[in-house]
């Protein structure tokens, strides 16, 4: 069995760094495709070859299947790894790679849809014994049914698009006479953002913890769980701030939530990397919430507390090497923390492109720095806002949050706005520093943001 000798990358910015060096260590040589506005870029620069496919327009660029697979065809390249966002979870894409003697690095296509229509999966898992939150046993069809399933549940209830995330298609309704028109907003909201109207009913917990656990499954079917991210500080659903493991959390309860992603993973027979994300509410009950079908922005956390490369392990699994990580011989060090670095305002959180005119990342023992930015580099208006993430590895949770800090305050970014003050902030909270904290924090930070 072998590796693949070329590989190329379906994406931009830090994940599209991420991967060329994984791939260099591999030994496997690396092509980037690219937009007109990103010819300038560091995945550019660093690649073996790369080659344009279009505007800055998404659609026409990282979204458009037919000259991806045009640019692996010129170029033979064996295999696409989408990273993170764009068409990383994308049935038809990878469907579309699959016949054209192309082989996706990521799960099969099969998980990927299932993994998107969660009020599906919700209903699979739940007769596998995996807790899922109070809720519809499917879509809801109409205005009628939603309102008879939230009165059922109890208010208040949180709807959601049952194709997509990142708090697109989602609407908390507090009462019944809220429900129809955020009804409509949701299915309008999802029908624009994922091309289906779907929308599914939860009970809505204020106070939970959102907790996800990495997974790694092979064409075998084995199974095994990396740990688990507490992903709690975030804002409009965005993640903000992670950490492994999760902080305060009950061993029974660290315990039963791996047991439960890897229970996932084998009642959808997964392959791949993937992510199974859950709620845990304030009395520690464990719910499941939707399977990610992709590598995290956030795994890097991850792999500092196991000493384990997630991006190597995607490609070797996509080759069909089976896994050499076994469940009890996993070791786990230390506390990490990731703190994702926007191109925004960070009293405001609106977008900040422009020329950055300096750039100096941190460095020192314990911190590394996810990137593709450099001093001369334009943020462009185009894409997502995320220039950098930096992750810290501590001895244990307090040192972790104190390099942290030390990192931050390193960190020089001139020319645009970022949230490097924001960050400080959450570090520098009381709530923050006890661990005392859920997916409100940011609500009730300085009156909230």
């Amino acid at each position: 069995m072998k590796l693949f000798k070329k590989i190329l990358i379906a994406n931009r910015g830090e994940i599209a760094v991420r991967v060329i060096r994984a791939c260099r260590e591999l030994g496997i040589r690396t092509v980037v495709v690219y937009s007109d506005i990103d010819r300038e870029t560091m995945p550019v620069r660093l690649a073996d070859e790369a080659v344009c496919i279009g505007p800055a327009d998404p659609a026409q660029s990282y979204l458009n299947t037919p000259a991806i697979l045009s640019a692996a065809e010129i170029t033979d390249a064996e295999a696409i790894h989408p990273g993170y966002g764009f068409l990383s979870e994308n049935p038809q894409f990878a469907e579309a790679c699959h016949k054209s003697g192309i082989t996706f690095i990521g799960p099969k296509p099969e998980n990927i849809r299932l993994g998107g229509e969660k009020a599906r999966t919700r209903k699979l898992l739940r007769k596998r014994g995996v807790p899922v939150v109070p809720g519809s046993d499917g879509v809801v069809k109409d205005e009628e049914e939603a309102l008879k399933t939230a009165r059922k549940v109890g208010f208040p209830v949180i709807l959601k698009a049952s194709a997509g995330g990142g708090g697109r298609g989602m609407r908390i309704v507090e009462r019944d006479t809220e429900l129809k028109d955020a009804f409509r907003m949701a299915q309008r909201e999802a029908l624009a953002a994922f091309g289906k109207d779907d929308v599914y009913i939860e009970k809505y917990i204020s106070e939970m913890r959102h907790i996800e656990v990495q997974i790694l499954a092979d064409d075998e079917g084995n199974v095994v769980h990396l740990g688990e991210r507490d992903c709690s500080i975030q804002r409009r659903h965005q993640k903000l701030i992670e950490e492994a493991p999760a902080p305060g959390l009950d061993e029974k309860v660290r315990k039963k939530i791996g047991e439960y992603a890897v229970k996932t993973a084998r009642a959808l027979k997964y392959r791949n990397a993937g992510t199974v994300e859950f709620i845990v509410d304030s009395s520690g009950e464990i719910y499941f919430m939707e399977i990610n079908t992709r590598v995290q922005v956030e795994h890097p956390i991850t792999e500092a507390v196991t000493g384990v490369d997630i991006i190597k392990e995607q490609i070797k699994l996509a080759a069909g090497y089976p896994l050499e990580i076994k469940q009890g011989s996993l070791k786990f060090r230390g506390h990490a923390i990731e703190c994702r670095i926007n191109a925004e305002d960070p009293e405001r959180f609106v977008p900040s492109s422009g020329k950055i005119t300096f750039f100096y990342p941190p460095g020192g023992p314990g911190v590394r720095v996810d990137t593709a930015a450099f001093s001369g580099w334009t943020v462009p208006v185009n894409y997502d806002s995320l220039i950098a993430k930096v992750i810290v590895l501590g001895k244990d949770r307090n040192e972790a949050i104190n390099r942290m800090d030390r990192a931050l305050r390193e960190f020089v970014i001139e020319g645009i706005e970022t949230t490097i003050p924001f960050h400080l902030r959450v570090l520098s909270s009381e709530a923050f520093r006890l661990g005392e904290y859920s997916t409100r924090f940011i609500e009730f930070l300085n009156g909230g943001l």
